[in-house]
């Protein structure tokens, strides 16, 4: 009995062996022979020809296809993209299938929260405005880096805090981005205090007052309008600035700025005092509306059309055409010189970092559209370049610049001062009608935000100061040239950067300088 229950175990077992190994058959892996990738509409076909070139015409290797899947996943990440590997298949005839999925953007909205509750409120902003700065659009993969880029062409309006919150779509492999939004003030009025560069006699002349009122969202656009008046006991500036920084229907972000100012500034620089030591001033009344736009990477253009009034006055406001050595001081001979101006500028300004470098350019043509208009041209460049030495840093400007025409003797060029030769009053070098000015400084971070610095500077007229209308440098004994050189502090302060600095010029002269901002 034993013998026989025995025997039928064994052919049982005999049976589940051959039911459960003869019919699962063990085969090795397909030699890679093609590949299909469906969904990836942004992955460059190369990088996946790159990515499987070795394992061409090879067996399947899983652990290399991981690796693959890896990279691949890799790429979308490295580039903010919202995509991976979301399937692989291998068919019979060695080809393999990548199923990849990409998130496209479905629908870009723009939601106004409220800056005490976060809560969502109308905002004042047109929609259309913020969207128009993105460069996200609808029907792309979606990229974290360049919704950060958004964000922060966003933030530099001015005008509001900003953050992009991407969220799925009905459909499948989309995103909704909700752009959330919170605003801030975009008007206010402010006023201040500074010093004019301008004034040759003591400092406390020169200091002025300001105040403004600005609105910085004009029908919710980002339109600004600025209105301010700058009075000193001698400049004195009344100005009315509209500008559209992103014109309606340009794709070239062109800006419109129109213009309407009343401005009254020293006449000494070019023309001295008077015999009696009473000061002239030159009044100009603009108008005018400019353009600009980007013309390339860090490369912006400006054109633009101005009418001015301009014409010198006594303290008393009396009108002059000639002042204390029988210099004209208009080019028509009248009280007042009426020129229609077309401006040209091209600018690079440089990344502001260390060993940048900004180019400036900019030409004014008189049009005489009248026969007493002005009729001259103006062209004017400045150049700089600032390199790290060290703990250091040096930094080389030059400017010039030449005009020929009919044109008034305040519109010469004017050399010393503060933001020219340093170790002279402003304009005591002379004035011509062309001119270059260089200044190389090194300065060095001293505690917190006070800089040390050292400098030298250089001007000449070219030797045309007797070119100008009346030569009146050559009146007044100007030599045309010099060179200064000192030291100075530097803070930087909530008010700006503030400078000091002591210098000595040529005639062995010392003189105190004190600015706000960088040297022009």
């Amino acid at each position: 009995m034993l013998v026989l229950v025995a025997y039928i175990l064994c052919v049982y077992i005999t049976d589940l062996i051959e039911i459960g190994f003869l019919w699962h058959k063990v085969e090795p892996n397909q030699e890679l022979r093609g590949l299909v990738c469906e969904g990836a509409n942004v992955l460059p076909s190369k990088f996946l020809e790159n990515a499987f070139r070795d394992g061409h015409g090879k067996v399947v290797n899983l652990k290399r296809l991981d690796q693959v899947i890896s990279s691949i996943n890799g790429w979308y990440m490295d580039r903010g993209l919202f995509g991976l590997v979301s399937g692989v298949d291998i068919f019979s005839g060695g080809i393999v299938r990548l199923k990849v999925a990409e998130s496209e953007v479905n629908d870009i909205s723009v939601r106004f929260l409220d800056r005490k509750t976060g809560e969502p409120t109308k905002g004042k902003t047109k929609p259309a405005t913020i969207l128009r700065q993105l460069t996200t659009k609808k029907g792309q993969v979606y990229s974290r880096l360049q919704g950060k880029r958004d964000v922060d062409a966003i933030s530099a309006m001015g005008l509001m805090d900003v953050s992009i919150l991407p969220q799925s779509a009905g459909d499948a492999g989309k995103v909704d981005l909700i752009m959330n939004v919170v605003e801030r003030p975009s008007g206010r009025f402010s006023a201040g205090a500074g010093i004019s560069s301008g004034i040759t006699s003591d400092l406390l002349s020169g200091l002025f007052g300001s105040f403004a009122y600005s609105e910085r969202n004009l029908f919710g656009k980002n339109q600004k309008l600025n209105v301010s008046l700058e009075r000193g006991q001698i400049d004195s500036t009344f100005r009315i600035n509209y500008t559209d920084p992103w014109i309606e229907g340009n794709d070239k972000q062109t800006s419109r700025t129109i213009t309407v100012q009343n401005s009254r500034s020293s006449g000494t620089l070019v023309h001295g005092n008077q015999h009696d030591n009473s000061s002239l001033s030159i009044g100009r009344v603009t108008a005018g509306v400019e353009f600009s736009r980007p013309l390339r990477p860090k490369w912006s253009g400006t054109v633009g059309l101005f009418f001015q009034r301009s014409g010198a006055h006594d303290e008393k406001r009396n009108p002059l055409i000639k002042d204390f050595y029988g210099s004209p001081l208009t080019a028509s001979g009248k009280l007042h010189d009426d020129m229609l101006l077309a401006k040209v500028e091209c600018v690079y300004p440089g990344s502001g970092n260390k060993g940048s470098s900004m180019f400036i350019i900019n030409m004014e043509q008189g049009l005489p559209v009248m026969p007493d208009w002005l009729y001259f041209n103006r062209v004017n460049a400045r150049v700089s370049k600032s390199v790290k030495l060290g703990p250091a840093r040096l930094l080389l400007r030059l400017s010039g610049g030449h005009v020929v025409g009919n044109f008034p003797p305040h519109e010469a060029f004017v050399i010393g001062g503060t933001n020219s030769v340093r170790g002279y009053k402003e304009g005591a070098v002379g004035s011509g009608q062309s001119y270059v000015v260089g200044s190389s400084e090194v300065s060095l971070k001293m505690l917190g935000p006070v800089e040390g610095v050292i400098f030298a500077d250089y001007g000449h007229d070219l030797w045309s100061g007797p070119n100008v209308p009346g030569n009146p440098a050559g009146a007044r004994n100007k030599r045309g040239s010099g060179y200064g050189y000192g030291i100075g502090i530097r803070l930087n302060s909530p008010l700006g950067l503030l400078r000091l600095e002591y210098a000595f010029n040529d005639r062995f002269a010392k003189r105190l300088h004190f600015a706000f901002g960088n040297p022009k």
